[in-house]
């Protein structure tokens, strides 16, 4: 803990803190890794591929807001946290927000589009959030 802009978003109560937890940690990863795999397969309706890839960074995200001791049940929060859970580096955040806003209009709206070149970057997002995420060693 002890990140300033993450503990901003606790007093505001965007975010609250809550000691890690290893079996919570290493499911979330272990899903994501699956739904990624999945999200990869090129024969699935690209709609299924999509809410896979977004299931599998979400959880991702979800993963290094726990490791570092946070909990938010809103998802943009999560995803908009990663730069300070994880620091800057081959993730691009603006991906996942676009890709939850779509995953929005889907879900809310009945939208049917898959943007293709959303769905590629979400995807090669999502691998690169996997290996950020990898090399955090599980709570203790």
């Amino acid at each position: 803990m002890g990140n300033e802009a993450l503990d901003n978003l606790v007093k505001i109560r965007r975010l609250n803190t809550e000691p890690p937890i290893k079996d919570e940690f290493v499911g979330m990863v272990a899903s994501a890794r699956t739904k990624l795999v999945d999200a990869q397969n090129e024969d699935l309706d690209p709609d299924s591929q999509f809410d896979l890839a977004y299931g599998a960074a979400h959880r991702l995200a979800l993963a290094a807001l726990r490791h570092a001791g946070y909990r938010s049940e809103n998802r943009i929060t999560v995803f908009q946290t990663l730069v300070h859970t994880l620091g800057t580096g081959a993730v691009d955040i603006q991906i996942f927000l676009r890709a939850h806003n779509e995953r929005n209009l889907m879900e809310y709206q009945g939208r049917m589009d898959i943007d293709e070149q959303l769905l590629a970057d979400l995807i090669r997002c999502a691998i690169a959030l996997q290996e950020q995420v990898s090399q955090l060693e599980p709570p203790a």
